[in-house]
């Protein structure tokens, strides 16, 4: 029988993309990238392509029709000039999508996913669908969590929604049997530190969570640009209950049917 783990990688050069082949991969950028993956396709779009640069998203909408495309991302946090939207999950309304597909680009976590490529399974997690992103992990063995970070550095705020996923995981049925490396073990920790620093203090978790993401290196940053009014949509426990997935092969992200999740 194959190792049964459960390994939390603090960055994408932490890991060799190898070392993620044959895996489910959850890849987390929780300011914003993968929030937002969520958000846009909880509001109804299509499919959501990820791309690492701007001028090939620009070629791909521009193959496609560029009024039938959504084109989000961001550069420094801030919008891209040209493009619909940023990369605030407040901007990815049904309204704004129209059952288009989005074509994202961002500075960090579509960086990310392209790393994760050869993993079996990748999938889309953040902190709004925590319990969605645990339940498809269910009957996995081999599971790695790939942070993004922030500029090529490790950052608060992934590794708190790693550790809310460790923590999940572990309590589910035979999750104890999960071998954990270091990082993940910290992360579960420091997730369990914010839980009880909330309950102490009369507050919710989402709230104490809006509080801790606001100290991070990509929370700091969001405030600098005007932006932290998504540290609590970032933070907010739960909202969404869908677990998307990066079809690899065809290079969109989904959410997939009940069934396929059954492998």
């Amino acid at each position: 029988m194959s190792e049964s783990y459960l390994r939390v990688y603090k960055l994408p050069a932490e890991v060799g993309e190898m070392e993620l082949a044959g895996t489910a991969t959850v890849v987390i950028d929780l300011l914003r990238a993968t929030t937002t993956i969520a958000t846009a396709l909880a509001s109804g779009a299509r499919e959501v392509v990820p791309f690492r640069e701007i001028d090939e998203t620009l070629a791909a909408a521009t193959r496609l029709g560029r009024s039938n495309v959504v084109l989000g991302g961001e550069r420094g946090g801030r919008p891209i000039a040209g493009f619909d939207l940023g990369n605030s999950p407040a901007e990815y309304t049904p309204e704004a999508i129209g059952g288009r597909p989005v074509y994202i680009t961002t500075t960090n976590g579509t960086r990310a996913l392209y790393h994760a490529r050869r993993a079996r399974r990748v999938i889309v997690g953040a902190i709004v669908n925590l319990s969605a992103v645990v339940a498809s992990l269910r009957e996995e063995r081999s599971i790695n969590i790939l942070c993004a970070g922030t500029d090529g550095r490790e950052t608060q705020d992934d590794l708190l929604a790693a550790g809310a996923m460790v923590h999940g995981l572990r309590e589910q049925p035979g999750g104890g049997e999960h071998a954990l490396n270091g990082e993940a073990t910290l992360a579960e920790r420091d997730w369990c530190d914010l839980v009880h620093k909330a309950k102490l203090g009369g507050r919710t978790l989402a709230d104490e969570l809006a509080e801790a993401l606001l100290v991070t290196p990509g929370g700091r940053n969001l405030a600098e640009v005007g932006l932290g009014s998504d540290l609590p949509l970032c933070a907010a426990i739960d909202r969404l209950g869908i677990a998307p997935e990066l079809d690899v092969t065809n290079w969109r992200i989904t959410v997939p049917r009940p069934e396929s999740l059954s492998r």
